[in-house]
């Protein structure tokens, strides 16, 4: 059964402890083993649903893999796998759920934080050579399809919470990792994340909402890391736009600590909430690190754009073998890294990018599922996580190249997004009925270009100087680091200035 986070000795504050673990008061009571309510888990399901019976927890689950604190207003989450990167499995997800469903309906919780145990990980990703030992059973796709559900369910809950969700990116946050931060209004970076999305690389697709976000990154930078799964560290986490802040690790307890001191007024909105949590955190700005520049800018970014912004992977190998002069070396090594992937998640991958970003964000889980669903019936997922978590060689791919699977012909993808042909009981029902078709809390991270081209424009044939956008954008984020910096470099790429001195956006 579900149990207490914590206990009360007196009016002494809550103790952050393991999930199912007991505490006792100051004068040896026995431990306080308060239940979540299962009613209200079953009352906030979509008809036909049993959640309580769904979050119950089983057997075979880790007792203390998820840790759980309160101190005043604010509630933490912490991952506590730091042996396996703190990667995520069932026994978490339901352990986690009933808890943001509870806090979300306390008037007693004000913000909530979610982090990883040790200094190497936030969350690695999925336990994915389990679900692949699982699909070598006779039937397993759909024990692994369930765990994927499951996954998603928690993700759109975060992406659509009603309370204020902070994501500490602290180390590396790949994958599983990936869907329990994206999708929240504040994601830290500090010097030791690394961020990618991996999945290509083991016969997979970009999911946990990613058929969301990426194609709503600036230019086809969503597309390059969606196909390629390159790494993002530290600075450059903030300066991509995934993360919101940046933030040196040392500072995370005393946000914590800060966060907990917050006040809110029964009347204040949502937004207003989520402005003070800002100020809050950038208390704790100490400059962004001088020794690490940021990675996609100048020509690198104009040639990710050049080769990346085609609809085929036919197109987009072209585009590379193109590139001459100072890209041509970082054309040849994507090219190689391509040739290394799932022929079949390329494919795939692609047209996830094309058409993900029409879709809302109850339709992207809905619709990854189904994909991810598919991805657990073909041979390249068990044979891409076997072979390179288990057997150290490389996956034999079905279809074995980019090239012979171009010389059959074949429409690879069309079999993951046959939608219409999803069987109803196969189909994901998410928690909830919320939904959106954009961010609503992008003021909170860094300015896009279509932001400044708006800045650029608005200056009619009169125009303005550069200078004069930089002013507007760093001024509507109160001079926040960092802002100035990703401005700057999308002002150089994308503005030429006339003889006025005018900035004139370059299409």
């Amino acid at each position: 059964m579900f149990r207490s986070i914590a206990c009360r000795a007196g009016t002494t504050a809550r103790l952050s402890t393991p999930y199912r673990s007991s505490c006792r008061s100051a004068i040896g009571a026995m431990p306080l083993r308060a239940k979540l309510d299962e009613r209200a888990l079953t009352t906030r399901a979509p008809a036909g649903m049993d959640l309580a019976e769904e979050l119950r927890p089983r057997p075979e689950d880790e007792p203390d893999d998820v840790v759980v604190g309160s101190k005043a207003g604010l509630r933490t989450i912490e991952l506590n796998r730091p042996k396996k990167l703190n990667s995520l499995n069932s026994s978490m997800i339901r352990k986690i759920l009933p808890r943001l469903i509870e806090w979300e309906k306390s008037d007693m919780a004000n913000v909530v934080v979610m982090k990883g145990a040790g200094p190497k990980a936030f969350c690695a990703g999925g336990d994915v050579a389990a679900l692949a030992e699982i699909n070598k059973t006779e039937g397993g796709w759909r024990e692994s399809a369930k765990y994927f559900g499951l996954e998603y369910k928690l993700d759109h809950y975060i992406a659509t919470y009603q309370k204020p969700y902070i994501a500490f990116m602290d180390g590396i946050t790949m994958g599983g990792g990936v869907g329990l931060s994206i999708h929240a209004p504040f994601r830290i970076a500090t010097e030791r994340t690394v961020f990618a999305m991996p999945e290509t690389t083991i016969g997979f697709f970009p999911d946990v909402g990613a058929s969301f976000f990426l194609p709503r990154m600036n230019g086809s930078v969503g597309t390059y890391l969606a196909l390629t799964s390159d790494r993002l560290h530290g600075a450059n986490v903030f300066y991509s736009g995934i993360a919101t802040h940046y933030l040196h690790s040392t500072s995370l307890l005393s946000l914590e600590a800060r966060l907990g001191e917050l006040r809110f007024r029964d009347y204040d909105t949502l937004e207003t909430r989520l402005r003070l949590i800002n100020d809050a955190i950038e208390e704790f700005s100490t400059g962004m690190p001088h020794d690490e520049p940021m990675h996609i800018r100048g020509e690198l970014r104009q040639a990710i754009d050049r080769c990346f912004s085609h609809s085929t992977i036919e197109e987009i190998i072209k585009a590379l073998e193109a590139e001459e002069g100072a890209t041509k070396e970082w054309a040849t090594r994507t090219l190689e890294t391509l040739h290394k992937r799932s022929p079949t998640s390329v494919h795939v991958t692609l047209r996830q990018m094309r058409v993900g970003g029409k879709w809302s964000i109850a339709e992207t889980f809905r619709r990854e599922h189904a994909i991810a669903s598919q991805f657990m019936r073909h041979p390249d997922f068990t044979e891409g996580v076997t072979a390179l978590l288990v057997r150290k060689t490389a996956p034999q791919w079905q279809p074995a190249t980019l090239e012979k699977l171009t010389e059959s012909g074949e429409n690879v993808t069309a079999p993951f997004f046959n939608f219409a042909d999803v069987k109803e009981e196969e189909r994901l029902v998410l928690l909830n009925d919320r939904d959106y078709s954009e961010y609503p809390h992008l003021y909170l991270g860094v300015p896009s270009e279509m932001e400044i081209e708006e800045a650029v424009i608005s200056g009619g044939n009169t125009g303005r100087t550069r200078q004069e956008v930089m002013s507007e954008v760093v001024g509507r984020r109160n001079g926040r680091q960092g802002v100035r910096a990703v401005a700057a470099e999308i002002l150089e790429r994308k503005t030429s200035v006339d003889s006025s001195g005018k900035a004139r956006w370059v299409s």
